[in-house]
């Protein structure tokens, strides 16, 4: 990997579209979950089944929305670790 060039406004613009597109797919798993947990705990607030399989329905609900956010706290570290990757390779190499 070669250091990025942030001569130029077009050249930070790509590079911010590069990290972002780090992980991209397992954030959107995260948000999904993120989105689920809620729905989960709407639809038992509002008359929905008070139990879903073993569990009640909010426990699933918070079971989606820590691992969510789990996803989220790892992508963040994943992008972290490749923007370090690119940033300390020496210009030289």
């Amino acid at each position: 990997m070669s250091r990025p060039d942030l001569s130029t406004d077009a050249a930070r613009a790509a590079y911010r579209r590069e990290l972002r597109g780090v992980a991209q797919r397992t954030r959107m798993v995260g948000f999904g979950l993120v989105f689920a947990a809620l729905g989960l705990f709407a639809w038992s607030r509002s008359g929905g089944p008070p139990y879903l399989g073993p569990l009640p329905t909010q426990t699933w609900g918070w079971a989606c929305l820590v691992a969510g956010w789990g996803i989220w706290i790892w992508v963040i570290v994943t992008r972290s670790r490749y923007h370090k990757a690119r940033i300390d390779e020496s210009p030289g190499a």
